[in-house]
């Protein structure tokens, strides 16, 4: 473990005294703007992190552990955090929530917010591309008990639960050409993200399998959100002289997007355009027509992690395992040519 930053250090860097560092980093009234900001400087570029459950010499459990995770207000992550907060409650954990709202740039600033004296462990689903995850490294690095799901960081090694991307990819653009579609596009997340090219590979490979083109023009990078759907598809009906048969979006609420875009433009969704997702989200049975998806265990995936967090927590030599939770395809009206 990593010797962390003190406000000594800080005091000692500036060659002011400890008093007037403590001062500063509290706000108080009697230090001036210029020493305050030289502090704040200095203490970022020495990766300062305040322990505020500094009692004594030793760490103590706090029985708290933080979640990282893009959103809450879908139903993937709550019925994620359902499944984290049940395996946490019952071994006597009380869980943090940090939300990055899919930016990597806020997920990086409360990463290096984070007390490690604050929390046992961290679960998280990163926002951030699989090559930009250093924040995570450090405080690996620094001795925090860490778990990936769902979106993981690719170059990480520890442990990590995910569902079976690829296969569930391959599920269900395999079903699309069952049903007779052949110029199937796909709707995906950011570049980089090792969920993003994990589907991005299920689908190529399905279509390589079926003999027939792979089109890059038809593969539409851009966030996880209903909107983000909708504008995808007005890219492709706008960019492309050919107009797909099919599209298979990297989650339901772009699968959703696609749809309004779709009966925007009075393309009838099944019979001209089918349209297949990749959550199982309860609107998919509201809406109509009804989505076509891939189911993800997402109460499983909560458990295991938070089980696979504990383990960490009480075995600090306890080697880092990659868990991958099959999926399952849920035919419905929205791929039906009938």
């Amino acid at each position: 473990m990593r010797r962390l930053a003190t406000i000594k250090d800080i005091a000692k860097a500036l060659g002011i005294s400890v008093a007037t560092v403590s001062r500063a980093l509290r706000d108080a009234y009697d230090v001036s703007p210029q020493t305050r900001q030289r502090v704040l400087e200095k203490a970022q570029e020495l990766h300062y992190k305040p322990n505020f459950n500094a009692t004594g010499l030793v760490k103590s459990s706090t029985h708290r552990i933080g979640v990282i995770i893009p959103a809450i207000t879908n139903y993937y992550f709550s019925t994620v955090i359902t499944g984290i907060q049940e395996v946490a409650q019952s071994k006597g954990y009380n869980i943090i929530l940090y939300i990055t709202n899919d930016s990597p740039e806020l997920e990086k600033k409360i990463v290096y917010d984070l007390s490690l004296s604050s929390l046992d462990g961290l679960l998280a689903c990163v926002s951030s591309p699989s090559d930009a995850c250093k924040h995570f490294q450090e405080l690996i690095d620094d001795g925090l008990p860490v778990v990936f799901f769902d979106r993981v960081p690719e170059k990480i090694s520890i442990s990590k639960v995910m569902q079976d991307d690829y296969n569930g990819a391959y599920q269900a653009v395999n079903h699309l050409t069952e049903m007779g579609y052949q110029k199937i596009a796909h709707i995906t997340g950011p570049k980089g993200v090792f969920l993003t090219e994990n589907r991005l590979r299920g689908y190529k490979d399905a279509l390589r399998d079926h003999q027939l083109d792979f089109d890059s023009d038809w593969v539409v990078y851009s966030g996880f959100s209903q909107q983000d759907g909708e504008a995808d598809i007005e890219q492709l009906l706008t960019e492309n002289n050919k107009r797909p048969d099919a599209i298979f979006a990297v989650n339901d609420r772009k699968a959703i997007g696609a749809m309004v875009a779709l009966k925007r433009k009075n393309i009838r969704i099944g019979a001209e355009v089918g349209v297949i997702g990749f959550t199982n989200d309860p609107i998919c049975e509201i809406i109509s027509p009804t989505l076509s998806t891939v189911a993800e265990p997402a109460y499983e995936i909560g458990r295991k992690s938070c089980e696979l967090l504990l383990t960490h927590i009480k075995k600090v030599n306890f080697a880092g395992e990659e868990v991958v939770l099959s999926g399952a395809l849920i035919v419905r009206e929205s791929t039906s040519r009938i």
